[in-house]
């Protein structure tokens, strides 16, 4: 019988078949080709381990659903299971080492400066604490050796992520999604035929057993009555710090026919017609310093919460809630024939032949992976997301702040989710609280600063050793990047809550940064250029008391991305206080200080210099673009207003290649793009795609699974097809070749502009704005268009360099049309 008569006869019979219909009818979708491959990633086999699940998320609670056969695997996570507790690394009385740190390295002796940094400065423990894997849920089908038809897939129109396969002319299905207005993950399984669905479900908890020390956590599992299960735990005991979060998981399963019953820690459901499983989780803790709350009682609630909804009416409204983010931008790239093949198909053969729609699937994967991963009130976004498989996870799937999570948040505001940056506020205000503890114990200095690393509890003390914690720019990195939200939104209601914060990284700095006896010009000190080694005198390997490795040291003074940052840092400070007047006495010693800063220079081999001192690199194909944060993502190297630097940064990209990590190759994208090189930003993209991406569009970090890459894709993309940090709106600046065609709706710009825009033969063909803030809106090489609003001719000024400009109103739509 085929699957229209199986449909027809279940209506006959009164049976619900939304979900199959549903299902089925993105199948067949699949097998004509009449999807949308911008929005669809698709398979035709499960994953083989974790890095190949698809993930769903609602900022809280995450999944990764394997889609297997037989026996399925959903690997789940809460955000905040952590190791340990709440802890300072704040050394006292460091603060007095200081001086003799800088003075060996400006005389020349970098690594007697490390040792004493190590022993002085670090802060301690000098590790930090772990994100954790929360549980497993396991789904066990009998005579499912060999199915047919199979088929797996994450609609990023809905953020459902589905599983097919016919077994003996059956066809079953199954959905899984995280709902953020019911804080649950819901997994759904129907069949073609009823009363074909029996299985056993277990959900699994995780111990970290790989080493004695770390294997103090626990977790029970238990049935809950004849239609639940639980695990029960608490996080494992680190590096001194007392385990001190409660967490639990339970899943409560509805039933449609058949009967269930629990039979010690599994569930047993046979012949249903369709099942619901609801699973709800949540740990003890409030806040970086409290872990007072009940996780049971939250559990409980979540339950009750949905208690007597329907799967259709929990789905339905997790759809929605995810769609108000994800429909507010579409990016349209020509499609090919290869548009339509599973995706890992065409990632493999994106370097033979074209398929630019590729780049617009992994723009909207971004995306999702941003909404999924950092709503308001959750925590940000770490190395991986929500995302975490291991129990000692790559780099402890931290807050790793020299790159990865301010590449996190790079689309957030060109991609139309300025409210997803929240959680990132917050931590950043947050650790204020250990970064003016660190500023006066560490360094004898006001405000705050916070370095490389930090945790779920926000500590902000240097960690690993000093070839990492001596990047004392970590904070002012974060702080530059929320000061973005202000130039997209012109919101100064937020300008004025990230006053403090902004005010308080420049005192710091005013009181950090110290003469350089030979040039005079400020730097700090001690500094590093992650993660690179110089090679120069005094620069070698030894063995590092504090790593316990036979290693090279960083240490330096005044590092180009350091003095990089704080020109924008200062900057921006001295912006914010022109507009808001609150303090004009430091507002004028920051001007002062910010015209000693040590200029952008060229080296003697041609190349922008990474370092104060023109010193070369021991590793000549570093990842790290360190010295160019000032081309991107930051605002002090332009093609346009320091033409005289812009041979010295393709010297750095070309010497240093397009290959490296997946968050590197993205960093290049953006690079490239801001250098109007768009082919060569595209090559890199196919690059990443196949050597540094995996099959679900998630970047490797060599091997381990990380989203910065992810991320800094989807900004890549954006700087190809329209900039905006040079007081202009610039379309089209960086276009490959390739991408001739297309339309992008809903991209957002400085000045608080949303734009929609299309071209035909690489040449705008249409463009409307939206103007959210009133500001005057200027638009490069414009002098042929002529702005209208409501069908009416809008006056506009010809500028001498070709752009054009015009006023506003709050709210108003221009539209822009050739003379």
């Amino acid at each position: 019988m085929n699957r229209i008569l199986i449909v027809k006869l279940l209506l006959v019979l009164g049976i619900s078949t939304n979900i199959n219909a549903r299902n089925n009818g993105m199948s067949q979708k699949i097998d004509k080709k009449d999807f949308d491959p911008a929005t669809l990633l698709w398979y035709d086999a499960p994953a083989k381990e974790w890095e190949e699940a698809l993930p769903v998320g609602n900022g809280r609670l995450g999944a990764m659903v394997f889609g297997k056969y037989g026996e399925e695997r959903i690997q789940l996570n809460e955000e905040t299971y952590w190791s340990g507790g709440p802890y300072s690394t704040v050394v006292e009385g460091g603060a007095a080492y200081l001086p003799q740190i800088q003075k060996y390295i400006f005389e020349g002796e970098p690594i007697k400066a490390h040792k004493l940094f190590g022993r002085k400065l670090m802060g301690y423990p000098v590790e930090q604490q772990k994100y954790q894997s929360l549980a497993n849920l396991y789904l066990f089908f009998e005579n499912e050796e060999e199915v047919s038809e199979y088929k797996r897939w994450l609609d990023l129109e809905t953020g459902i992520v589905c599983t097919e396969y016919t077994v003996d002319d059956i066809t079953y299905c199954r959905e899984v999604l995280s709902s953020a207005p019911d804080q649950v993950i819901l997994v759904r399984l129907t069949a073609s035929k009823p009363g074909s669905l029996t299985f056993k479900a277990q959900l699994r908890g995780v111990r970290n057993s790989a080493h004695s020390n770390y294997a103090t956590d626990y977790f029970r599992m238990d049935g809950v009555g004849q239609d639940g299960l639980m695990v029960n735990g608490k996080s494992a005991d680190y590096m001194g710090v007392e385990g001190k979060i409660r967490y639990r998981a339970q899943l409560k399963a509805i039933p449609e026919g058949g009967t269930i019953k629990e039979e010690d820690d599994y569930l047993l459901i046979d012949k249903a017609d369709a099942v619901t499983l609801i699973i709800a989780a949540a740990t003890n803790f409030i806040n970086y310093k409290d872990v007072s709350a009940d996780q049971t009682a939250r559990v409980s609630n979540y339950l009750e919460q949905v208690k007597g909804k329907s799967y259709e009416q929990m789905m339905s409204a997790a759809v929605e809630d995810y769609q108000q983010y994800f429909k507010r931008v579409s990016l349209e790239l020509p499609k090919t024939a290869n548009s339509y093949l599973p995706t890992d198909k065409r990632m493999a053969q994106i370097a033979e032949d074209a398929d630019p729609s590729l780049a617009s699937l992994s723009y909207n994967f971004g995306r999702y992976v941003l909404i999924g991963s950092s709503r308001p009130g959750t925590q940000p976004a770490n190395l991986q997301g929500i995302w975490n498989n291991d129990m000692n996870p790559a780099w402890d799937s931290k807050y790793t702040t020299n790159i990865n999570t301010e590449m996190n948040y790079w689309p957030a505001e060109t991609a139309n989710l300025s409210e997803l940056l929240e959680p990132l506020t917050t931590m950043v205000k947050e650790l204020t609280d250990q970064g003016a503890q660190v500023a006066k114990e560490h360094y004898g200095a006001g405000g705050w600063v916070f370095h490389q690393n930090t945790d779920l509890w926000r500590v902000a003390a240097p960690m690993d050793g000093p070839c990492w914690g001596t990047f004392t720019v970590g904070g002012a990195w974060l702080t530059n990047e929320l000061y973005e939200h202000y130039l997209f939104t012109r919101d100064k209601e937020f300008l004025t809550e990230l006053y403090p914060v902004m005010k308080g990284a420049v005192q710091f700095f005013m009181d950090f940064l110290v003469e350089d006896p030979n040039t005079k010009w400020l730097v700090t000190n001690p500094s590093t250029s992650p993660e690179n080694p110089p090679k120069a005198p005094g620069y070698k390997y030894f063995f590092d008391e504090v790593t316990a490795m036979y290693y090279f040291t960083t240490i330096c003074y005044g590092a180009s991305i350091d003095m990089q940052i704080l020109k924008d840092l200062f900057g921006y400070y001295i912006e914010t206080e022109k507009i808001l007047g609150l303090d004009s006495e430091l507002m004028e010693k920051a001007e002062q200080t910010r015209a000693r800063f040590v200029p952008l220079q060229i080296g003697k081999d041609g190349t922008l210099q990474e370092w104060t001192e023109d010193m070369a690199q021991m590793e000549d194909k570093h990842r790290h673009f360190s010295h160019m944060y000032g081309l991107y993502p930051g605002n002090v190297i332009s093609v346009k207003r320091t033409p005289e630097f812009i041979d010295g940064c393709k010297k750095v990209l070309n010497q240093r290649g397009d290959g490296a990590m997946g968050f590197s190759r993205a960093w290049k994208m953006s690079l490239w793009a801001r250098l109007y090189d768009g082919d060569r930003a595209n090559n890199i993209f196919k690059g990443y795609l196949q050597e540094q991406c995996y099959p679900q569009l998630f970047a490797k970090c060599g091997k381990p699974l990380q989203i910065d890459g992810t991320m800094g894709v989807t900004a890549g993309i954006t700087e190809m097809l329209v900039q905006s940090h040079e007081g202009s709106i610039d379309l089209l600046p960086a276009l490959p070749g390739e991408w001739d065609k297309g339309q992008f709706n809903g991209v957002c710009a400085r000045g608080g502009f949303e734009l929609g825009f299309t071209w035909e033969n690489s040449t705008i063909s249409e463009l409307k704005i939206l103007s959210k803030a009133g500001e005057i809106c200027r638009i490069d090489d414009g002098k042929n268009l002529k702005v209208t609003k409501d069908g009416k001719k809008i006056a506009s000024k010809v500028n001498k360099d070709g752009s054009i400009e015009f006023k506003t109103i709050k709210g108003g739509l221009y539209r822009l049309i050739p003379k």
